[in-house]
C-alpha cells in the first residue's frame, strides 16, 4: 500500500471473502479511542471513526494516527492483520466522506 492516501480503509470482509462477526467490530474499535464529549456524548476519533461503505461495516483511519498515537495506530493494524480484514487506501472522493455528527448520533454511552 503506497502512501498517496491520507486514509486507510479497514474493511468488515476477511481476505477468504467471508463477513468478519461480530457484526459491530468497527463501532467497538472505534470506541477504544472515541471520549465523551461536554454533553457526556460519545464521540469519535476523528482519525479513526466507523462507516459503511456499500454494506459493508469498516473503519476509517487517518494515516496521522501513526504519528500521533503510534500504539493506537499500530493496534489496529495489528487487529487487522490478526483478523485477516482487507485494508486498502481510501479512493473514495471528497462528496462520499462519512457525515460523523450523523453517526455519532446513533452511539449510546
Amino acid at each position: 500500500m503506497s502512501a498517496g492516501s491520507e486514509k486507510i480503509i479497514i474493511e468488515g470482509i476477511k481476505e477468504d471473502g467471508n463477513k468478519f462477526r461480530p457484526s459491530d467490530w468497527c463501532e467497538r474499535l472505534a470506541t477504544t479511542l472515541a471520549s465523551f464529549g461536554d454533553d457526556q456524548r460519545l464521540r469519535y476519533c476523528k482519525s479513526a471513526h466507523p462507516c459503511i461503505i456499500n454494506g459493508i461495516n469498516c473503519l476509517i483511519v487517518d494515516r496521522n494516527l501513526a504519528s500521533k498515537s503510534p500504539e493506537s495506530y499500530e493496534f489496529l493494524m495489528a487487529f487487522a492483520e490478526e483478523n485477516q480484514l482487507k485494508v486498502q487506501e481510501d479512493r473514495r472522493s471528497k462528496q462520499m466522506d462519512i457525515n460523523i455528527e450523523r453517526r455519532e448520533r446513533r452511539v449510546l454511552a
